[in-house]
């Protein structure tokens, strides 16, 4: 029989996994014309901005998220550093992800809850789309404009069953 702690606890790495998912997702936010040829090149530094989560019976809670970007070499390779909060909920997500020929991939972990997967996608003229797996599976849409990322996920089957996150530089 399950407990109501180890309810709770699903609950949390299910919210958890999503929103931490949409953070990953900026990581590949820039439009294909950048310094590095990659678009990662103009990503380097601090964004910081706020969205909604949308869970599974409806109900909404705001989230908070600050993300430290690292580009790597050429501007093939990306490290995130992101820490988000709700009204319940903090976590923290490291990331590496590669970009090559229009594809994305790497890993993802969140730190404080011990769990992770793999990103793989597509990165287009500053919309990418891809999917993260791992504990569940989503699909992520990222579009950046300026200083501006929008992030989009959808998790059908998981407790979160949207995620809309706003980032903004230099906050």
């Amino acid at each position: 029989m399950t407990t109501i702690r180890e309810s709770l606890k699903h609950k949390a790495r299910s919210c958890l996994t999503v929103a931490a998912a949409a953070g990953l997702f900026a990581l590949v936010a820039l439009p294909s014309d950048t310094a590095f040829g990659s678009p990662f090149g103009g990503l380097s530094g601090s964004w910081a901005g706020g969205g909604t989560i949308t869970m599974s019976g409806g109900a909404k809670e705001r989230l908070r998220c600050r993300a430290k970007y690292d580009v790597g070499g050429s501007g093939s390779n990306l490290d995130l550093t992101l820490r988000c909060a709700s009204d319940s909920f903090t976590f923290v997500l490291q990331s590496n992800v590669a970009h090559s020929n229009g594809a994305v991939s790497g890993t993802w972990a969140e730190t404080t809850r011990g769990v992770g997967g793999n990103i793989e996608g597509n990165a287009r003229n500053g919309n990418i789309q891809v999917r993260v797996s791992g504990v569940l599976s989503a699909l992520i849409e990222v579009n950046t404009s300026a200083n501006q990322q929008l992030i989009s996920i959808e998790a059908p089957g998981s407790e979160m069953s949207a995620v809309a996150i706003s980032l903004n530089r230099g906050k």
